[in-house]
């Protein structure tokens, strides 16, 4: 299995109060991550951004759940962390998305900040009924189906 790479940076405004990426500011993240793994938008976007964005966009992608654990608490880097993603479970409709947030790329040792997974549901947007994955992103994104992450009980 494959795991794609997204270099994520951490600003000022993602630190909480205690000098650490704030949980909620995580979410943000994590967001930031996926849709520059799978959205398409521009020339630079890797092979797996095969969803259609904007507002005339025929189908939505809606989150109907996501899981976090926090392993270590995550200060600020002048370099962008690690985001690895990976597909936990393609469905008819749905898929789960699975994130390991590691510390800067060359930062050793490295480390393991969060693991966290996020199920989205696909659904055409006029009629709001959930709507089959389109084969280019099953064929894109197969390559990277891997084990689903199992967090601590």
């Amino acid at each position: 299995m494959t795991r794609l790479h997204v270099a994520i940076p951490v600003r000022w405004s993602d630190l909480d109060a205690h000098g650490h990426v704030n949980n909620a500011r995580m979410f943000t993240l994590l967001e930031e991550a996926r849709i520059a793994a799978f959205w398409g938008g521009g020339p630079a976007s890797p092979p797996t951004a095969v969803l259609e964005t904007g507002a005339g966009a025929e189908m939505l992608t809606l989150i109907a759940a996501q899981q976090i654990e926090y392993r270590a608490p995550i200060p600020y880097h002048r370099e962008p962390l690690d985001v690895e993603l990976w597909m936990g479970r393609l469905g008819g409709a749905s898929l789960q998305v699975c994130y390991e947030v590691f510390g800067p790329v060359g930062q050793e040792p490295r480390t393991l900040y969060v693991r966290a997974a996020t199920t989205i549901v696909l659904v055409d947007r006029d009629s709001g009924a959930p709507r089959r994955l389109p084969d280019e992103a099953r064929a894109a994104w197969e390559p990277f189906v891997g084990e689903p992450l199992a967090f601590r009980g």
